[in-house]
């Protein structure tokens, strides 16, 4: 007797080993994987930490310098000199007025030159139709900028107002009437170019940045001119989380934000800076990893090579083997010339075929031209139905006398013989098909066109290349005139369609001739599904085995009762993508 060779225990060994191996590298590659994660958190919490620090200094330090400017410019609105100008220029001489502008043009030339954030200061003077700048000195009134801030001033309560793009510090004085109009606005227009150079410095690294937002006043400047254009992005985020730390993928890149907030000044400071910087300093120690995963990729990728070429893939041959089986390929052997476990299982499934083959040889094929046998002599027990009829109706018309319609039938009738002797072949394209059943109701009409109508739906061009069962179609329509439309006192109804869908095609042939009831419908679909009775075979029963021997089973004939309780006679075609029908 043959006896399988046993390696079972050097296969044994080699599963335990890569087994092993896995149970001992993993732990170790998740360790290493949570020793970076820990050290990259640690160094990301200890630069928010340092960050957030830096930041609330500097929102500290510029609150100092605003609270500054916000007493310079309370001292200017209780400027006597100033309240002269306004309220007695119309009684002041030449010298006083000069003497007067030049003294505020110092005061505010003063505040300036003590201030690293301001830009320039305005005193627009409205009653004396004069606008005082450090940078400009005495310019003509500014109606447009003075309607500006005298509209931030009602409509704004934050000490800090946006104008032009730029923040501003602005207060009004008001005289001794109630509802008049500012006797001058005071205006500190801070420098945008200074603020961004002060928040350069908050950047310890080249690649971070640093925002300056003012909500309230509708205001951003960036650390750089580049604008960081998915700051909306950051803000919502940050709004809806409180937090002050986050960590947000944007544009395609990982962000660490921080943020500090000044509740006095309405300002928000965030901080921004590339996750790869933060993990730069831990480089080192990710190169020894992926170093130290690559070699264990490698070494695994060896491992399971070995495992899939003296396992997996003869088990594959083997089971590529049963699949060409099961789909009927009994002729492809499997060559192996290894002696070892699959050498036996290749020479046990190789003799498997050859009897497989053997019996196929001796029963399957006798069965299969039986079935052929069965299918030519169901073919030609349809053909004379029609002659039949057809000579039944010419003696109808002769008896009648109209020779017209005699020769119309005749050359009908010579078209649709041509068409069953021209062509020798059992299956024809369902168009000629279709075109013959047609030619057969154009015959009908002659005789009965004024008391029964025929829809004939045209034939969708995906189906005209079916090929089926010559005579299908016609002896139903044949079956339809014969046993219910021709015995109708009332206009009779004949209607065909045609549907498909992915795997199936349909004929339905349907007519109104009012007989068929439940007990009727039950016989005939009784004797459709007695396949293998010995009686008389009729033309629909013909039909319905004709066309289960050419597409298989769930193929054939299915019947039903219209609503008018005439009979509705659907041709039912399946078909399998490889029969080339679809």
């Amino acid at each position: 007797m043959f006896k399988i060779p046993v390696n079972s225990l050097r296969h044994t060994i080699f599963v335990r080993l890569v087994f092993m191996y896995l149970i001992v590298i993993l732990p170790i590659i998740l360790l290493g994987v949570y020793l970076y994660n820990w050290s990259y958190k640690n160094a990301s919490d200890e630069i928010s930490r340092s960050t957030l620090a830096q930041l609330s200094t500097y929102l500290e330090d510029l609150n100092r310098e605003i609270e500054w400017l916000e007493i310079q410019q309370y001292d200017l609105l209780q400027e006597s000199e100033l309240n002269r100008l306004a309220v007695t220029w119309e009684l002041m001489d030449s010298v006083d007025k000069k003497k007067s502008i030049e003294y505020m043009l110092h005061r505010l030339t003063s505040i300036k030159s003590n201030s690293a954030y301001v830009k320039d200061i305005y005193v627009h003077i409205r009653t004396i139709g004069k606008t005082l700048s450090v940078g400009s000195g005495v310019m003509p009134f500014d109606q447009q900028r003075y309607d500006a801030l005298r509209m931030m001033l009602d409509e704004n309560d934050s000490r800090l107002k946006k104008l032009d793009d730029t923040l501003e510090l602005s207060s009004s004085r008001f005289g001794g009437k109630k509802g008049a109009e500012p006797l001058f606005i005071v205006q500190i227009e801070l420098d945008s170019e200074k603020l961004r150079a002060s928040l350069k410095k908050l950047n310890v690294y080249e690649e971070s940045g640093s925002i300056l937002v003012a909500e309230g006043a509708g205001f951003t400047l960036y650390s750089d001119t580049k604008a960081f254009s998915r700051m909306n992005e950051y803000w919502e985020n940050a709004k809806a989380s409180h937090e002050r730390s986050m960590l947000l993928d944007i544009e395609g890149e990982r962000y660490h934000f921080d943020r500090a907030d000044s509740t006095k000044l309405g300002l928000s400071v965030v901080s921004y800076l590339p996750e790869e910087t933060v993990k730069r300093p831990l480089s080192k120690f990710s190169y020894w990893a992926w170093g130290f995963a690559l070699t264990t990729g490698i070494a695994i990728i060896v491992y399971a090579f070995s495992t899939y070429r003296f396992v997996h893939r003869p088990l594959l041959l083997l089971i590529q083997g049963f699949r060409r089986m099961e789909s009927g390929a009994l002729d492809l052997r499997i060559d192996h010339g290894k002696k070892d476990e699959f050498g036996y299982l290749y020479n046990r499934f190789n003799n498997m075929l050859d009897k497989l083959q053997a019996l196929i040889d001796q029963d399957f094929k006798q069965k299969m031209m039986m079935q052929r046998a069965e299918l030519k002599q169901l073919q030609s027990q349809i053909n004379p139905h029609f002659l039949y009829n057809s000579f039944f109706i010419l003696n109808s018309l002769a008896q009648t006398g109209d020779t017209e319609r005699i020769e119309l039938f005749t050359n009908m009738l010579g078209e649709y013989f041509r068409f069953i002797t021209r062509n020798g072949q059992d299956n024809v394209p369902l168009a000629e098909e279709i075109k013959h059943a047609r030619t057969y109701t154009e015959i009908q009409k002659l005789r009965f066109s004024r008391r029964i109508k025929v829809q004939f739906d045209e034939l969708p061009p995906e189906m005209e290349g079916i090929k089926v069962p010559r005579l299908i179609v016609q002896p139903i329509i044949e079956n339809a005139y014969e046993h219910s439309l021709e015995k109708m006192t009332e206009e009779g109804f004949l209607h065909v369609t045609f549907e498909q869908c992915k795997n199936e095609a349909r004929i339905i042939i349907e007519d109104n001739g009012g007989t068929m009831d439940e007990e009727k419908l039950g016989l005939l679909n009784a004797r459709l599904a007695n396949t293998d009775q010995t009686e008389e075979m009729t033309g629909m029963i013909n039909i319905h085995r004709r066309i289960m021997l050419t597409y298989g089973e769930g193929s054939g004939l299915q019947l039903a009762r219209t609503k008018q309780n005439g009979l509705r006679v659907t041709i039912c075609m399946k078909f399998k993508e490889e029969m080339g029908h679809v």
